[in-house]
């Protein structure tokens, strides 16, 4: 292409200002970009992709503080809007204003940002910025460039978009409940909450799409998320096996289904956790040929299995009786051996076997630690030095083009940054509109 899409044109939009924050050693790739986050706890992880990215992101909270901040844990157990620790981590990297969007002050403020931002996300109800002559037919004649993503359970239009939905509402309605749990028991969710978070990094992927229109045309767009429809992107092959066979993929707890009623055991028991394994034929019957000589090596009987014609398995056709009978030698052998153990013996042996990691085996990973992905960020108001997971990218040949670099902000800590530094304000205007609670 004959423009670059992350284009440092974008600087002579305005001229950024000095940024709190050590940045330093890193080449950040949406550095000259500036986007306004709306949103509240539906949608800070989009902003949060775009802010590790080098993104200049404002927080902008109503007076007293986003509701994000009232979701724990928190730190110390102490519940205070500066120590969630789920503000934490979808807000470090931003900076934070108060502003209250339903004053006319308030409003003209907004629109002020708007004329020298690149990027609007918001997470409101359909219709709540339109009442509010704040929708994006307005600010785009403020700001034709102007890409603003709105990030709401169900979109902006159709029966569904004014209804409100909780996580699991909308796993539910978005198909993934169906899939997970055991075949004899109720559907479940994801313990941690990821309605929201499908649909949040769906916006932001979003904004990047937008944002190449944008360098091509030089013209802004408005981006529609349906946190359902991101859910939907996420059944893996279940949609394709209705199409394809008819079926209906079953949730079946630590197996997989692969065609009618035959299914493989993903998820094994170990001597210190669970392993993932998946038994197959075909090409990668060598895999299996090798798991059971390891087995036969600790003195599991596995003549029976070693005659079966693995190699002419093709996909889908390990029944439930052959998954029987695989099942009790190698389970039983796999739980005498720790995840260190099956995991070395997996790599010199070519067996297509992985961990399930715990927390505690990410913190010290080595592939992690190789590639410097978690960083200390200094919380001085408190004192400590956290541990926070870093960049999810790195450039073609190795370099920083992503990271961490600032604590979450405090409520409104860069009020009389942005507001009389960068807008212009005076004090006497900034203490106006803080007795009059605009910010």
């Amino acid at each position: 292409r004959s423009t670059p899409l992350y284009s440092s044109a974008a600087s002579d939009v305005y001229k950024r200002q000095t940024m709190s924050g050590a940045r330093e050693g890193i080449n950040f790739l949406l550095e000259p970009y500036r986007v306004l986050d709306l949103c509240d706890e539906r949608g800070l992880l989009a902003g949060k992709i775009l802010a590790d990215m080098g993104a200049d992101v404002i927080q902008i909270e109503p007076p007293g503080g986003s509701s994000a901040r009232n979701v724990g844990p928190f730190y110390g157990d102490d519940p205070h809007p500066d120590k969630s620790l789920f503000w934490w981590a979808y807000s470090a990297n931003k900076r934070s204003i108060t502003l209250d969007l339903e004053q006319r002050d308030g409003q003209a403020l907004l629109e002020k940002l708007v004329a020298e931002a690149d990027f609007l996300i918001e997470s409101f109800p359909p219709g709540y910025l339109e009442k509010l002559s704040l929708d994006y037919e307005h600010l785009t004649n403020i700001n034709p460039r102007l890409v603003m993503v709105s990030i709401t359970p169900f979109g902006q239009d159709g029966p569904y978009s004014h209804y409100q939905a909780t996580d699991i509402v909308g796993m539910a309605l978005g198909g993934f409940m169906y899939l997970t749990g055991d075949d004899d028991r109720a559907p479940i969710r994801i313990s941690f909450p990821h309605f929201y978070l499908h649909g949040s990094a769906a916006g932001a992927t979003a904004a990047m799409l937008a944002h190449t229109h944008r360098v091509m045309s030089g013209q802004g767009q408005y981006v529609d998320v349906s946190c359902q429809q991101a859910v939907a992107k996420t059944l893996a092959h279940a949609p394709q096996i209705w199409d394809i066979e008819g079926a209906i993929l079953k949730r079946m707890g630590v197996y997989r289904q692969t065609s009618g009623e035959n299914r493989v055991r993903i998820n094994w028991p170990c001597k210190d956790g669970y392993v993932n394994y998946m038994v197959q034929g075909g090409t990668v019957a060598y895999s299996t040929r090798a798991l059971l000589d390891w087995a036969k090596e600790d003195g599991f009987d596995t003549v029976e299995l070693d005659e079966i014609e693995w190699e002419e398995l093709g996909y889908g056709a390990v029944t439930p009786e052959l998954m029987d009978q695989f099942s009790a030698p190698v389970g039983d052998f796999f739980k005498g051996r720790t995840r260190a153990e099956l995991v070395q013996g997996s790599l010199d042996r070519r067996i297509l076997l992985f961990p399930v990691a715990t927390p505690a085996a990410l913190d010290d990973h080595p592939q992690l630690e190789a590639r410097g992905y978690f960083s200390d960020i200094e919380h001085p108001e408190l004192g400590v030095s956290v541990k926070y997971p870093g960049a999810f990218v790195k450039s073609g040949d190795g370099g920083d083009i992503a990271g961490i670099y600032r604590r979450p902000p405090t409520v409104g800590e860069h009020n009389v940054e942005i507001y009389q530094s960068e807008l212009g304000l005076s004090s006497l205007e900034l203490q106006s509109l803080k007795r009059n609670s605009v910010i």
